[in-house]
């Protein structure tokens, strides 16, 4: 009893140091143990925030990827998901079908509606083969100044399954299909670039330049077999009232591949393959090189832009490297003096490669197709005086195709010639700036047909705007007296009933200056310094009010890209989208390329 007083005691001690009330913090101690146990086991409702969220975000992913959607049933999947968020409940494939879909509509309603208030679009097409000939795309793209986002965007529209042939007219119908349902206008388009394959010619027949000897001069000018090519050599395609340009890049290829054809040059390259050949099939070699300065050489391939560029630097670069290993290996490895044609080729290729990489800009670029061939063409005439002979004469050749294939650019007298690229280099204020001093006739010249180029665009909107102005709203028709007995006794009548018979003084025209004063002012402009970087970033920091023709027009022209690069870039991922899985949905297929290539616009 004693023991039992003195526990009682201790016990009433407790309490009154921990409050006075063991028993309710005890029972919310219990009953929070119970909230949380029951808690984390509690999936989100169906219709709950944090649920739809993870949907919608594993819909994208897989979307975007080209992921089968039974992946969220894959049993790895599920325990990673559950990993990450014991609520969640993974959905089944149904639902992400659908997510996906959904997410791929929507996205399309958001550039369609973009693409409705473009001014001026200009299409890219490009023709893809898989390996082993088992599929070929087209891929359809779309670049223009988005006047929602004030910001130049390139979408791409579609990507179509071709059986073969490829003919002019299975391509033109794509791209007419394409263009209905985006709802994209003939008169819209500025331009389509493609490559210089012959169905890709003949498909556009309304078009500027082409190069007739392209298809045999570059194995990726082309898709086209033999018999295709021949097929569609006398194909007769209806107009598409839209001008065609070839992709600037592609062409600049076909000149750089003159190296191939010239037999000095082609000898000490075909040597240089042979090393990285042999450097490539040797894991010992390679081992080496890498130990020795942590870099292997490269190989060209005929098909990818600057690479026969990118290898001989690559060579020069681990020069010493090659030679020590080469010596290890018991290999024959250059003579001094090849080393020096290599790198007097360096020195000819590098400016092709670099400007390569400029024009290839999915936007912006084509007000910089003309400073960059005048700076080939410069380059060339300097490597002719200051080079071995061989070398010299496969620069002066090149020099005489590069006038030979851009003359359509470079040439007003030519009879392709067109003023486009020169309008876009002449709106570019950090381009146009230069040229305007330059005392060169033919620049001279271009810059001239620029100007027309541009006044004539702007003239038709501009006359059409003054038209309306000018007429002004349809006159009332005269009251009669019935009309005017029927009127509101409450309305004002004139004090002088014979002010009636006049109609009211016509409003002055606004004063608006014409497209030659808006090209006067921005000239006069350009006589001071330009702070800004980009022609772009210069005509959207101008007055609306004054330039109200030059400005639209600028930022059109300003955002069209030189090449089809975009529309290239899409077969990487159709490649990585395909591999290995020949019986793909082509549906699936075109919207997992589209959600991927779109998915940051």
């Amino acid at each position: 009893m004693f023991y039992l007083c003195i526990f009682i005691f201790l016990q009433l001690q407790k309490t009154i140091a921990d409050g006075g009330q063991p028993a309710t913090k005890k029972a919310k101690m219990s009953n929070q143990n119970i909230e949380d146990a029951f808690t984390s086991t509690t999936k989100y409702k169906s219709d709950a925030k944090e649920q739809q969220i993870k949907e919608e975000a594993i819909a994208t992913w897989i979307g975007c990827t080209g992921l089968p959607v039974t992946t969220v049933e894959d049993e790895d999947f599920i325990l990673m998901m559950e990993s990450l968020d014991k609520k969640f409940t993974v959905p089944k494939k149904t639902k992400i079908s659908n997510l996906i879909e959904k997410h791929y509509e929507n996205k399309k309603a958001t550039f369609k509606k973009r693409l409705s208030s473009a001014r001026k679009v200009c299409i890219g097409t490009d023709l893809w083969t898989k390996k082993g000939l088992t599929a070929s795309f087209l891929g359809i793209s779309c670049c223009f100044f988005c006047v929602e986002q004030q910001k130049p965007e390139h979408l791409l529209l579609a990507l179509e399954q071709l059986d073969h042939p490829h003919t002019a007219q299975s391509i033109k119908a794509c791209v007419e299909k394409c263009m209905q349902e985006w709802g994209i206008l003939n008169e819209k388009v500025l331009t389509v670039i493609t490559d210089n394959g012959s169905n890709m010619v003949a498909a556009f027949k309304h078009s500027a330049p082409e190069d007739e000897d392209s298809s045999s001069d570059d194995p990726d000018a082309s898709i086209l077999s033999e018999s295709d090519s021949k097929e569609t050599e006398n194909l007769q395609c209806q107009d598409m009232g839209m001008d065609r340009m070839p992709c600037v890049v592609h062409t600049l290829q076909l000149v750089v591949h003159m190296i191939n054809k010239e037999e000095s040059i082609n000898r000490v390259l075909n040597k240089v393959r042979s090393i990285v050949k042999l450097f490539r099939k040797s894991s010992v070699a390679t081992q080496k090189i890498l130990d020795e300065c942590g870099l292997t050489v490269v190989n060209d391939c005929p098909t990818r832009w600057s690479s026969t560029y990118e290898m001989v630097a690559r060579l020069l670069k681990v020069k010493e490297s090659v030679c020590e290993v080469a010596n290890e290996m018991g290999w024959d490895c250059l003579l001094s003096s090849e080393w020096q044609k290599l790198k007097s080729m360096q020195e000819l290729l590098q400016p092709f490669a670099e400007h390569t990489q400029t024009l290839q800009s999915d936007t912006m670029s084509m007000s910089l197709i003309l400073p960059a061939l005048f700076d080939l063409l410069s380059h060339l005439a300097d490597v002719e005086q200051n080079t071995s002979r061989d070398v010299a004469a496969l620069a002066r050749k090149m020099e005489g195709n590069v006038n030979q294939r851009f003359a359509w650019v470079l040439d007003p007298s030519d009879d392709k010639f067109s003023p486009l690229v020169a309008a876009a280099c002449f709106l570019n204020p950090t381009v146009c700036q230069t040229l305007l001093n330059v005392a060169d006739d033919n620049i001279q010249e271009l810059l001239k047909q620029a100007e027309g180029y541009v006044v004539r665009c702007s003239q038709t909107q501009e006359n059409h705007s003054d038209l309306e102005e000018l007429n002004g709203p349809e006159p009332a028709p005269p009251a009669t007296a019935s009309s005017s007995s029927s009127a509101s006794s409450s309305s004002r009548q004139p004090v002088f009933r014979f002010l009636s018979k006049f109609g009211a003084k016509p409003k002055p025209k606004s004063s608006k200056c014409s497209v030659r004063q808006q090209i006067s002012q921005y000239k006069e402009e350009l006589s001071q310094s330009i702070t800004c970087e980009t022609g772009m970033e210069f005509w959207l920091g101008k007055c609306d009010t004054f330039y109200h023709s030059l400005k639209p027009l600028a930022l059109d022209i300003l955002a069209m890209p030189a090449s089809q690069s975009f529309a290239e870039r899409v077969f990487s991922i159709t490649g990585d989208l395909t591999r290995g899985k020949r019986n793909r949905a082509k549906v699936t297929l075109a919207r997992s390329a589209f959600l991927k290539m779109n998915r940051s616009k």
